[in-house]
């Protein structure tokens, strides 16, 4: 027990000080307004949201921004969705009819892409049909792409966290992508780390053309993280969170947060059940080895307990400060890590049994990350 307590208490040491200050609550995207003004094309992948595309195509037409269309890929949808945004009647707005999925591409990936075709904007908003903008949002990305240089701006923007199982776990699941994410990693020159978060990403069109168009991860399920790597390789990337655009697809359950995470955390791990063995296990002396030694064990192995699951927990806060929580919340991360774990395996098990990736009534199997 001491030993594995060492290695846990040591682990944390590193990943505090030396893992891309990842637990840190920035950075974050600024209220501000380029000097120019380029043509933004931006494009809306839906299906089935009819609940929540009227407020989410309301808040882009009602952006600042000079000079923008919208463009909406309606894949498929049958709830109405394509007539609930026809129905806007705003010139700036197109909605396409999406085509049927060829093999081989994902379908999100295969409505983006058609709306991409169909624009010829030297910047490109790529956006999810459930997030409402803050009327500067566009400005504000546009801006960071100027002060930055990147080629490409994204944004973990704010989920929502009103239900039980939201309030319990949706911060959790932020800190986990910072975990593996760290973002001064991601927008660092000389760091291989690259990600995006897919709920806004603006992107340079030259930059998506010299990397063959998103036909070069045509089957990414994890399409925004792919996208972020792929564009990274020649050019400079900025990754941080959004006060300025908000997520309003509710989790009403736990279950819900389930399937969320379940439909592509295998995926992550390319379908590896080493990497999945070697994933649990690194979890389990991370996250439950801690309040194990310190509640079970006795004396080094105690303290040692005590000391990493203290440090575990000072890293959460700042999460649970962006989110408006309880600090209290902290001691529980241990519990929250269980859930993801326990997740990640059912991902696996359904992958293994031949069920794939189930989402918007579409199954995915063998897909890459």
């Amino acid at each position: 027990m001491i030993l594995l307590a060492t290695a846990s208490a040591l682990a944390w040491v590193y990943l505090t000080l030396f893992h891309g200050r990842f637990w840190q609550a920035g950075p974050v995207l600024p209220r501000a307004r380029p000097s120019q003004a380029p043509q933004v094309d931006v494009v809306v992948p839906a299906r089935d949201e009819a609940d929540l595309i009227a407020a989410s195509l309301g808040s882009l037409l009602a952006q600042d921004f000079p000079a923008f269309r919208v463009t909406l890929v309606d894949d498929g949808s049958s709830d109405g969705t394509g007539a609930i945004a026809r129905g806007l009647n705003d010139a700036r707005l197109t909605v396409l009819s999406g085509a049927p999925r060829p093999p081989g591409w994902a379908g999100k990936l295969w409505a983006v892409h058609q709306g991409v075709a169909a624009t010829d904007a030297p910047w490109l908003l790529l956006t999810d049909a459930d997030i409402v903008h803050d009327p500067g949002h566009l400005s504000a990305l546009v801006a960071q792409a100027e002060r930055s240089g990147a080629d490409l701006v994204s944004e973990m923007v704010e989920l929502a966290c009103e239900t039980r199982a939201e309030r319990a776990l949706v911060p959790a699941f932020v800190y986990f992508f910072q975990l593996l994410y760290p973002f001064a990693r991601v927008n660092g020159p000389n760091s291989r780390v690259a990600a995006a978060a897919g709920g806004t990403v603006l992107v340079r069109r030259a930059a998506l053309d010299r990397i063959g168009g998103l036909a070069a991860i045509r089957g990414a399920l994890i399409d925004d993280v792919t996208l972020g790597r792929a564009v990274k390789r020649h050019g400079k990337i900025w990754l941080g969170h959004s006060a300025l655009a908000r997520s309003v697809r509710p989790y009403q359950s736990v279950a819900d947060i389930w399937r969320m995470v379940a439909r592509s955390a295998y995926v992550q791990l390319r379908h590896s059940p080493l990497l999945l063995l070697g994933t649990v296990l690194g979890l389990a002396l991370l996250f439950l080895l801690p309040p194990a030694a310190a509640l079970f064990g006795d004396g080094l192995a105690r303290a040692l307990g005590v000391f990493a699951w203290v440090l575990m927990a000072a890293t959460l806060l700042p999460t649970l400060r962006r989110f408006r929580l309880s600090p209290l919340r902290a001691a529980l991360l241990p519990a929250m890590a269980a859930f993801y774990m326990a997740a990640t395996f059912g991902s696996a098990l359904d992958h293994h049994r031949g069920r794939g990736v189930v989402w918007k009534r579409r199954s995915y199997t063998g897909s890459q990350a």
